[in-house]
This record gives C-alpha cells, sequence and structure tokens, in this order.
C-alpha cells in the first residue's frame, strides 16, 4: 500500500511539471470559445428518468433539462417551467401551476402540463425501473398505483389545459416545493416517448429537451458526450456557453493530468491526488449534502441479519482514520445517515445531524465482544463477508481500508472484495448477492425525510432489506396530517435517526466533501449542497 501511494503521488507531480503550461494555454481558449470540459466518476446508464436513476445520469439532465422550478444561487427553489412559487390550497394539499408560454422543446415544440401528466405517470408505474417511484409518495394515488392497485390515470396529477397543471396530495408535504426542482419530476416530452416507444431516452436522440443545452452523442455506451445550447430555450440571454464537452473519468490521479493539461475546467479529485494538492490555489472543496455508507444485507440466512454482527462491524471502522488518511480530501467521519448542512432542526434550532450524533462511534474492545458473541448465536466460527463497489479507484482504496479493519480486528472475518464496473455491481446488489455494498446517498431535498424514505421496509432504494417496524411508523406519521405541526414533524424525524442507529441499519462512513480543482476564470457556476451542480449559467471571464 505504501509503495503503491508513493508511486502516485510521485505521477502527480510529475504530471503537474510536464503539463502545466498546457493548462495555462487552455484557459484562454476557453474563455475565447466558451467551451466548458467537465467530467462524470460513472456512466450514464440512461437519459429516462423513469427507468434509471445515478448521480451521472442526474448531473447531465441537471443541465440540459428544467422541472416546475431550479435551484437558485441558495439552493432555494425559483420558477423555471412554472411561471412562479405556487402556495398550496385545500389545507395545503393542492399545488396548481401555470406554465410558462415560451418553455418549448429541442424540436420547438411547446413543453405542455400533459408533458408532466405522462412524466409522472410512467414513473409511478408498476413497470419503472428507476427505484425512484418512492419519490412520489404522498401525491395521490401514488403508491396504490406504483402497487399496481390503481391505474396510472388515477394519479394525482392532472392537466386542466395545455399549461395548467394541478397536483393533489394525500397530506400536507413541507418539502413539496423544494422537491420539484429535482430531475425524478421533470416532463417528458409527448411526441418524444410516441416517436421512440421503448427506447426513448436510450441515446442522446431519441429524447427531447426542455432547458438550456441539448445532449448530444451520446450513443448508450460511449464514455464522452456534448451538450450543445437548445437554440428554443425561453432564457437564451443567460446562457453564455457554447458547448459542454463531458467524459467519464474514474481516476483522481487522471483527472488531475487533464485538469493540468487544459482538457477538465473542473475536476473531482480523491485520495492521494487529494492529499497532495490540498494548497493548490486552484483547489475548492464542496461540502455536499450526502453520506458514503456501507448498505448491509439483512436478509434471513445472511451474516448481518444479526444485529449484534451488524454493531460490531460499525464499532470496529476507525471513520476518523479513513477520512484523515485515506480520503485526505477534506471528508469528514459519517455517524447518522443524515448529512450535517442538510437541515437544522427548527425546534431546537441546532443542525439536525449533529444533535443527533451518537455517543459511542468506535469500540474495539466492544465490537470484539459483540462479535463473538453474534457468530457464537448464528453457529459459526467463522464467516467470509462478500463486499460490493464499483471500479473507480477511490472506491477500491475505501475497500481495502475496511477489509483491513474487519480482518485485523474481528477474528473469524474474511471480507472478499469485489470491484466490478457499476452495472455489474448493482445486478448483484439488486438480487440480494452481498453483504455489504459501498453506497453513496446524495440527499434530493433539504430535509431528513430526503434520507429517511430509502430505508422504509419496501422503498425500492433499500437493497439491505432492513426492516423495523418502529421506524415505518415514525416515518407513517411523518407523512400524516400532522406533518403540517412543526413540532410533532420533527420529533418523528429524531425518533427516525435514533431507530436507526439503535439497529445499526447501515454502516455510515464519511460525509460527502467534493474536492474540484476548478479554473480560475470560471464564473456563474452555482455550487448546490443539495442537489447536483448548475453549469448552466457558466461562463469564462
Amino acid at each position: 500500500m505504501k509503495l503503491n501511494k508513493l508511486l502516485l503521488s510521485a505521477s502527480v507531480v510529475l504530471a503537474s511539471l510536464a503539463t502545466a503550461a498546457c493548462g495555462n494555454n487552455n484557459a484562454s481558449a476557453n474563455k475565447k470559445d466558451q467551451t466548458l470540459h467537465l467530467m462524470q466518476t460513472g456512466e450514464i446508464l440512461s437519459l429516462d428518468t423513469s427507468n434509471q436513476a445515478n448521480i451521472s445520469q442526474w448531473n447531465v439532465l441537471e443541465n440540459s433539462m428544467e422541472g416546475l422550478y431550479r435551484a437558485d444561487k441558495e439552493g432555494n427553489p425559483s420558477p423555471a417551467m412554472a411561471t412562479k412559487l405556487v402556495k398550496p390550497t385545500d389545507h395545503g394539499k393542492r399545488y396548481t401551476f401555470t406554465l410558462r408560454k415560451n418553455a418549448k422543446w429541442s424540436n420547438g415544440d411547446p413543453v405542455t402540463a400533459e408533458d408532466f401528466v405522462n412524466s409522472w405517470r410512467r414513473s409511478v408505474s408498476p413497470s419503472s425501473q428507476s427505484g425512484y417511484s418512492y419519490i412520489f409518495t404522498g401525491v395521490k394515488n401514488a403508491t396504490k398505483v406504483t402497487a399496481g392497485k390503481l391505474p396510472a390515470k388515477d394519479l394525482g396529477v392532472k392537466a386542466l389545459n395545455n399549461r395548467t397543471l394541478q397536483v393533489d396530495l394525500e397530506y400536507p408535504m413541507p418539502y413539496f416545493t423544494r422537491m420539484m426542482v429535482l430531475p425524478a419530476f421533470f416532463p417528458q416530452s409527448k411526441a418524444a416517448l410516441t416517436k421512440f416507444g421503448k427506447s426513448y431516452g436510450s441515446a442522446s436522440n431519441k429524447m427531447y429537451y426542455n432547458g438550456p443545452f441539448k445532449v448530444d452523442g451520446w450513443t448508450g455506451s460511449n464514455l464522452s458526450w456534448d451538450l450543445d445550447q437548445n437554440k428554443y430555450y425561453y432564457d437564451k440571454k443567460d446562457i453564455h456557453l457554447k458547448k459542454m464537452k463531458m467524459q467519464v473519468v474514474k481516476d483522481a490521479n487522471t483527472a488531475h493530468q487533464l485538469f493540468q493539461q487544459g482538457n477538465l475546467d473542473d475536476a473531482t479529485i480523491t485520495g492521494t491526488t487529494a492529499q497532495g494538492l490540498q494548497k493548490d490555489k486552484n483547489l475548492m472543496h464542496l461540502k455536499r449534502a450526502g453520506v458514503y455508507y456501507l448498505q448491509l444485507n439483512q436478509r434471513q440466512g445472511r451474516v448481518f441479519s444479526n444485529s449484534k454482527l451488524r454493531e460490531a462491524l460499525s464499532l470496529v471502522l476507525d471513520k476518523k482514520h479513513l477520512a484523515e488518511k485515506v480520503l485526505a480530501d477534506g471528508s469528514e467521519p459519517a455517524y447518522t445517515f443524515v448529512a450535517p448542512t442538510l437541515a437544522k432542526d427548527p425546534t431546537t434550532g441546532k443542525d439536525f445531524a449533529t444533535e443527533m450524533k451518537p455517543s459511542e462511534n468506535y469500540n474495539v474492545k466492544k465490537a470484539q465482544k459483540l462479535w463473538q458473541e453474534g457468530l457464537k448465536e448464528e453457529g459459526k466460527k467463522s464467516v467470509t463477508l462478500t463486499y460490493y463497489t464499483d471500479d473507480q479507484t477511490i472506491n477500491k482504496n475505501i475497500a481495502q481500508f475496511v477489509q483491513s479493519q474487519v480482518e485485523s480486528k474481528l477474528k473469524g472475518a474474511d471480507v472478499e472484495v469485489h470491484a466490478v464496473p457499476a452495472k455489474n455491481g448493482q445486478d448483484n446488489v439488486s438480487k440480494g448477492n452481498f453483504d455489504m455494498h459501498f453506497s453513496l446517498w446524495l440527499a434530493d431535498y433539504a430535509d431528513p425525510m430526503s434520507d429517511f424514505d430509502i430505508l422504509q421496509t419496501n422503498n425500492a432504494q433499500n437493497y439491505g432489506k432492513y426492516s423495523s417496524k418502529a421506524y415505518d411508523n415514525y416515518i407513517s406519521a411523518a407523512k400524516s396530517k400532522s406533518a403540517a405541526d412543526v413540532k410533532q414533524y420533527w420529533q418523528n424525524m429524531r425518533n427516525a435517526q435514533s431507530q436507526l442507529t439503535k439497529d445499526t441499519a447501515v454502516a455510515p462512513l464519511y460525509n460527502m466533501t467534493e474536492s474540484h480543482l476548478v479554473r480560475s476564470n470560471l464564473k456563474g457556476v452555482l455550487w448546490h449542497s443539495v442537489g447536483e451542480v448548475d453549469y448552466t449559467r457558466a461562463y469564462f471571464k
């Protein structure tokens, strides 16, 4: 390990010396032609939000599509397809949106209320493969439609006319307005759905775009593509970039070299690469409302169906060492499923994650005792733990950290690491063929519910199959008429996090802090801590 780190550090230094001049020249070129070079750390699997949902996809759609609202520079909703921010009626359960007259798709068709209706119905249908149907919970009849108990036409979304969209909820949702900036709620062109059918979103030319840019050159599997201006966008006066060029870069050292060569204007770096560049003048830390964690497979017959073994795993991991030595990119240890800075508890005035931090987070002796007790309960002397992660370099390093910590401190534990392309790993995780899965959950909107939703018993994203009646009841109580009572709502949020901690539902590892190397003359980027980064109004000065 030490040798590998030294070699990586040396290659970073050599790359810096060899390519510095290229980077300087490219900054001037970018200013002239207003072309932004960006990276994604993983592949796009589809552009159809009803059938796939991953960070790379949402990063692309954030810059090529728009929903009813978009997030402003403060992260607050502002009008996009809708003409204004809407206040609910019917005791907080009905929203009526008016769409702007000049909103158009990239083929020139107007954006209509029916485009939202079709999109939402597709996304909640039982045939949706995105794993994001749950995000519509609270919209009238959404859960019944997803379960196949009602037809999609009964979903509480209706086109009153071409420009008027009505949404009915089952209970007041304090966070509903913030949710409307999410790609999951973006419209889908009725004409595109009719024209492309089952292949909709499978390539960049098999859908239409209603945002400032349209995606070009993505065939469905390639690792680079462009975003070109959408000539029909309603707010062209605020769009300064002529083009965005995106490519998949999984290795931080490669990302740094591409930045130095001028082939990236915003490079995400991690691990040893980030550690060696903490004083770089181009470095920027972006604290995101996300938590990296281990999903623990709690299906019957799996190792982590035993609560003592789950707790032992969590207590044996030195998360501070992971953040400071392995990551070394400004990341901080995570102790709750909710990230700091996501939300402030209005009833206490405290950051929610901070106030819910457990009193005990690292205790090797206790972990070892629990581990042996758990093994005895299961009638085992040793276990092999199957660990899945994708094949990014930093994620392989994290896997080695977990493997080392577990095998060296827990007698009878063997960790079998599988670092594979994202799709291969997801297939195994979906089928339950894992014990630990390295995961990231980035909050979609600024409320703990954005995180807590996915750990409910029947949630499609709950691949570890954590199940707690108490936890489900807390979430259900927060999704009722009582949601309008601020004190009750936040008491349910606190109870939910306490239950997750008690059960070791997951093993939080570290809070998401991105280290970016950013071109000094790049301006106008909206660096959102919740949701995706918005480059649509960026420009080179």
